[in-house]
């Protein structure tokens, strides 16, 4: 007998055996189509006291991306405690695909990093060769340009409307019909919102924000966040902030009811609790009961943004959402705060406490250091309006004058000019200031106020020395040399309560909107001349497209459910069209970017104007005579139709000759006019009968 095989062999011995042919031959593919599961790995290693919590911990951060069927963590049987990895069965496959890619690289704690895969990438993950391959060239796919709208050779502007549940976006034409662009039904289940430099087209569903663009309107990004009502961009379309009343919960199982997202990569950037002031309690629940938006103010260039907390402005700095040194502004009181739209200087106000006034400031960011302040005295409010360019910052100042009344000045910081000089504008007494609009990238600012019944809307200018002097013969004089806040003019507003201003300036609107009956002033502030006026009974809404040659008001079925459109307006004050659409919700001209031509180009192009002006009427012109054109093609295709129309009846009244001689009996056509005889029938009716007894 042949001797007794050894089949006990050691672990190195096994270890010098090659299975890879047995391997291979029996391999067995695992299962795919697990389309909904998704692999957690780098989860805390813990034991049975702890595993509850975090299995907690872990659905409540992952139930946000989508609805949860099952959840299971592996326990090594040895030892008790899991084995730093767990399975999510989520409902829908897009829900593990949310989870993926807004849960990968999620910071559990300081020592766990979460890495989230589908399950059915694992076997192709574990069975990549050890030899290098070379990948295989992917052809490239151009991306759609973003910016396409602007190639437009008629150099029109785009608006979007808003009308029952169809979305729609449309070339301008003018007076003429405009162009429709694109179109869809239920693209939105609240309004519509375009990004500042008219990039994105974002849209509001119950399961987030989706930023769409390009010439075919694809989607580009989406933004997790259920039930978001507010949002706002960061003015260089880098980021987006979102709140919703249905809150994140964190690990740590807090309520955070906004985020900040990075637009372009879609990431999640960080989330924040509301502020105490703005929950209220309500049947022992939080309640949403207040909310002062944005939040969350962006710096010019989108490089911090900045929230004020009580007594502290915390500035956070981009894209990593830190806190700047670590540490907030500590400004005990503090009341509120902007940001300079072009400069990286907070300024803020803080009330009166005890012996210390109150007071404006203006900070550096991100040294900190102090570039102004300014001391009021008996103030009981103060509000910050910035100039568009950051030239002027305009304190509107709110002091005690009785008991029962108030009085009002302005404090204008000119920002460009050394150590920054503040002038004080004094306002009668009588008069209660409501609102201050500033000019676009200009010097003059108009005030809506109100003297007893009177409603006035002035107009004033920043003035400088060199302003005063230009045209002067003989040298300055002393008046000559004063600087500070000019009245232009002061007119009847009377039914107007918003001055909305020309994106270029000089040109404004007053109107009376929403509360008021619609009534409009077309303003020249160069010339100091009312162009015209104009009413759009029940007006909610006045928008001016990027180049402010036209101007739109309409009525809103969100606001007033009868009479609702739009009338389109030039600058001057004259319609061009107006449109009655039942169920109009919202009308939106898309922003330009900033103009890229340098300032020298600029002058060149203002100064051959005429030669532009030129073109531009001979391309109207030729749109003018293809559109009459048009329409004469159309008179003479009806026409041609209707003659077609009319041969053939005659034709078919001819073929039915016999039937109708069958008929009638007779043929009609041949029958004398003298031969037929006229049958006359009389008709008599009872009207009333009365009786009448006639004494003898």
């Amino acid at each position: 007998m042949p001797p007794a095989l050894d089949t006990h062999l050691d672990e190195d011995e096994l270890a010098e055996i090659d299975f890879s042919d047995i391997e291979e031959r029996y391999r067995v593919d695992l299962p795919t189509g697990f389309d909904t599961v998704v692999v957690v790995d780098n989860v805390p290693v813990v034991g049975d006291a702890k595993r509850e919590k975090l299995l907690t911990m872990i659905r409540k951060m992952f139930s946000n991306m989508g609805a949860i069927k099952d959840l299971h963590m592996p326990t090594d049987p040895k030892t008790g405690e899991s084995k730093g990895f767990l399975f999510i069965d989520f409902e829908t496959p897009e829900g593990a695909a949310m989870a993926v890619r807004h849960g990968n690289g999620t910071r559990l704690d300081k020592r766990h990093v979460l890495a989230v895969n589908r399950f059915d990438d694992i076997e192709t993950y574990t069975s990549v060769s050890d030899e290098y391959q070379e990948p295989e060239e992917e052809p490239f796919v151009e991306k759609e340009y973003m910016k396409s709208w602007l190639g437009d050779p008629r150099a029109r502007d785009q608006w979007v409307m808003m009308k029952g549940e169809d979305v729609s976006i449309y070339w301008n034409n003018k007076g003429e019909q405009p162009d429709l662009v694109h179109s869809r039904s239920n693209w939105s289940d609240m309004y519509v919102s375009w990004s500042p430099k008219g990039t994105y087209l974002a849209t509001f569903h119950k399961q987030g924000i989706v930023l769409w663009g390009g010439p075919s309107w694809s989607k580009i990004v989406r933004f997790p966040h259920t039930n978001v009502k507010l949002i706002d961009f960061s003015p260089n379309e880098k980021y987006l902030t979102t709140w919703s009343h249905e809150p994140f919960v964190t690990p740590e199982g807090e309520h955070h009811h906004i985020a900040i997202w990075d637009i372009v990569t879609g990431r999640k950037l960080r989330t924040f609790p509301l502020e105490s002031s703005a929950l209220g309690q309500q049947d022992g629940k939080q309640n949403t009961v207040k909310i002062d938006w944005p939040m969350f103010k962006w710096s010019h260039d989108d490089k911090y943004v900045a929230r004020m907390l009580p007594d502290m402005i915390s500035v956070y700095e981009t894209p990593g959402m830190g806190l700047l040194d670590k540490k907030s502004f500590k400004i005990p009181g503090v009341k509120s705060f902007a940001w300079s739209p072009s400069d990286h200087i907070l300024s803020y106000w803080t009330p009166e406490s005890g012996n210390i006034p109150a007071r404006v400031t203006l900070t550096q960011v991100p040294s900190r250091n102090t570039v102004r302040t300014k001391n009021l005295f008996n103030v009981i409010d103060c509000k910050l309006y910035w100039q568009s360019a950051g030239d002027y910052l305009l304190v509107r100042v709110e002091r005690v004058k009785t008991k029962k009344s108030t009085m009002t000045n302005f404090e204008v910081f000119r920002m460009r000019e050394k150590d920054v000089p503040v002038d004080v504008s004094e306002i009668d007494s009588n008069i209660e200031v409501t609102n201050i609009f500033w000019e676009p990238a200009g010097p003059r600012f108009a005030v809506l106020a109100q003297e007893g019944q009177k409603i006035l809307c002035n107009f004033y200018q920043m003035v400088t020395a060199k302003d005063t002097t230009a045209g002067k013969k003989g040298g300055p004089s002393a008046t000559d040399l004063a600087q500070g806040v000019k009245l232009l003019k002061s007119v009847d507003a009377k039914g107007t309560n918003q001055v909305i201003w020309s994106p270029k300036g000089r040109f404004c609107v007053l109107a009376g909107v929403r509360a008021f009956q619609g009534e409009l002033q077309f303003w020249d502030v160069d010339e100091l001349i009312l162009m015209n006026t104009g009413e759009h009974y029940m007006c909610t809404d006045v928008e001016w497209d990027p180049t402010g040659r036209y101007v739109t008001t309409s009525v809103s079925w969100w606001r007033v459910q009868s009479d609702t459109g739009f009338i389109m307006w030039t600058f001057t004050g004259q319609v061009l069209a107006k449109q009655s659409v039942p169920f109009f919700k919202q009308l939106l001209w898309r922003p330009r970017p900033p103009i890229l031509l340098s300032p020298e180009k600029q002058k060149q192009i203002r100064k051959n104007l005429k030669e532009y002006s030129k073109q531009f009427e001979e391309e109207d012109a030729a749109q003018t005579k293809a559109v009459s054109r048009e329409v004469l093609e159309k008179r003479v295709r009806l026409w041609k139709e209707w003659n077609e129309y009319v041969a053939r009846v005659r034709d078919d009244y001819e073929r039915a000759k016999d039937l109708r001689t069958d008929i009638w009996g007779f043929d009609p056509e041949e029958v004398d006019e003298g031969e037929v005889e006229g049958v006359e029938e009389w008709v008599e009716e009872i009207i009333e009968e009365t009786e009448e007894i006639v004494e003898d």
